[in-house]
């Protein structure tokens, strides 16, 4: 089991990781104390003076006028976090709320909040004692931050709303802090609204997300190059002096990539020197690097902006190093909202292109030779041709879930937050996108193994053995038809995991 130190400098997406997804615990550093309790002794030191800020000693929002007396200041962060604990929908995943309380650590423990470190370390005993709470899907506009997911986060500190049974189910978060051996905890001036304010919940979605897209855009290759093979292609536009004369990095990344996946192969052989055969392939096999290499340079930009929000300041106000607390914009949400979107954008396009590859392979007028949807007996049998609806429905999906949510801004709060970055929706479709894609890339990956086996006797490329290995238990050889939906719910655990790739490194090195 590994640990995740917080210091006051951010964590790393790796770190998100290994607490999102993974079995790490959680640590404060303390310098990251350190930095917490300096900055609570300015909080501390304006309440004394009696002068306004913003959520220290006056309401929020469009009541920021409204005066507060200092009695009513505790009771004012708590009404704060149950007022705001406005959500609906269903639950949103574990992983994706373990990211957001993480990087709410991260940002308490920069030291620019004005909070006391057992508020962070309260957070941390969630974490480690693997109490989640119950975050619905709807509520953030993505200004001020991730306001509503944040708030039923904190609520659960509080003792009070729900966390996440083992079932899926919902307990009440009391009864989950007692289980725990946890005691809620009551906040001070100014700690209520530190806990909700900020880009935690897209920042965490994102992080995952970019992840996800590494893996996927790599197999995107893979799929590409075995349709390729299966289709008898031409190796020859995916030589390297070819995309040296158009220099963007994904691009040459993904033509390396689909070339080396397309040697050693008797298939491709075959036609090698066939004068009859096609001069120019289709371009859905004949550009792949350059969709795909495009989605890989939008992923760097993705990558850029949620490393700078690693180790950015995000509260509002902030506790300046000077003693000042002045009021920001720091949460609004637009660069990860626009970088969600973008990013969505390209990964439904390397679906909609893998999808017309596998449109070609069952196309007996384009496949070169294959049965017509794969199928050795084609009439009594439909193949793969259902298949290709699937795939054809989730592109149309793809393509409704890739108009930017990130220009859909809403008024909000009596004018005052008069404009929203709706990253927090960027970053759920992104999602919903990236699962699409593992989708599509299963269909095309069967349908490339089928067309791989049907030009048997000769022999197929080592990722081509590979895919046909991994498939082999469900898929069988080509025949009668079978129950399909099974054979893609296995293509998509292959796609989705690590061990195809693995497989194919083992044969022709690594991957980009």
């Amino acid at each position: 089991m590994s640990t995740v130190v917080i210091q006051p400098t951010g964590v790393t997406p790796a770190d998100v990781l290994a607490v999102a997804r993974g079995t790490a615990k959680v640590v404060l550093d303390p310098a990251a104390i350190d930095a917490m309790v300096a900055s609570r002794s300015v909080v501390d030191g304006i309440e004394a003076s009696g002068q306004p800020v913003y959520g220290v000693s006056t309401g929020f929002g469009a009541l920021a006028n409204t005066f507060v007396a200092p009695q009513r200041r505790a009771e004012l962060q708590h009404a704060l976090i149950r007022s705001h604990a406005a959500g609906v929908g269903s639950a949103m995943p574990r992983e994706v709320v373990r990211a957001m309380m993480l990087l709410r650590v991260r940002s308490l423990a920069l030291g620019r909040s004005g909070v006391r470190p057992i508020v962070a370390t309260a957070l941390v005993d969630l974490l480690n004692n693997d109490v989640t709470p119950w975050v619905p899907e709807h509520g953030s506009l993505g200004a001020s931050g991730d306001l509503a997911p944040l708030a039923h986060c904190a609520l659960a500190l509080l003792g009070e709303g729900w966390v996440l049974g083992a079932a899926g189910d919902r307990i009440p978060a009391g009864e989950a802090l007692r289980r725990a051996g946890l005691t809620p905890i009551e906040l001070a001036a100014k700690e209520g609204l530190a806990l909700i304010n900020g880009t935690d919940g897209m920042l965490g979605m994102l992080l995952l997300a970019n992840h996800d897209a590494t893996h996927l855009f790599t197999l995107a290759d893979v799929t590409a190059a075995l349709a390729i093979e299966a289709m008898l292609g031409s190796e020859r536009p995916f030589r390297p002096e070819l995309h040296t004369i158009r220099p963007h990095p994904g691009q040459a990344a993904s033509a390396a990539n689909i070339h080396r996946l397309l040697q050693d192969s008797a298939v491709m052989e075959s036609h090698r020197d066939d004068v009859t055969h096609a001069v120019q392939d289709a371009y859905s096999m004949r550009c792949a690097p350059q969709v795909a290499g495009a989605a890989r340079d939008t992923l760097d930009f993705a990558r850029q902006v949620a490393g700078r929000e690693l180790i950015s300041v995000v509260d509002n106000p902030v506790v300046l190093p000077d003693g000042r607390v002045e009021s920001t914009g720091n949460f609004h949400g637009a660069p990860l909202g626009f970088a969600a979107d973008f990013l969505a954008v390209a990964a439904a396009e390397v679906g909609a292109i893998a999808e017309r590859r596998v449109d070609r392979l069952l196309d007996v007028t384009r496949s070169r030779d294959l049965p017509a949807f794969l199928s050795p007996d084609a009439g009594v049998n439909s193949g793969l041709m259902i298949a290709q609806y699937t795939a054809a429905g989730i592109v149309a999906e793809n393509r409704r879930l890739a108009a930017p949510a990130s220009v859909d801004s809403l008024p909000t709060s009596g004018m005052q937050e008069d404009h929203v970055s709706m990253g927090w929706a960027a970053t759920r479709k992104l999602r919903t996108v990236l699962d699409n894609l593992t989708s599509l890339l299963a269909v095309e990956l069967l349908a490339a193994v089928r067309g791989l086996q049907l030009r048997a006797p000769l022999r197929p490329s080592p990722a081509g053995r590979a895919a046909i290995a991994a498939l082999a238990g469900a898929a069988g050889d080509p025949g009668p038809d079978i129950f399909l939906a099974p054979v893609l719910e296995t293509a998509r655990t292959v796609v989705a995991g690590p061990e195809l790739r693995a497989a194919i490194e083992r044969e022709v090195g690594a991957l980009a």
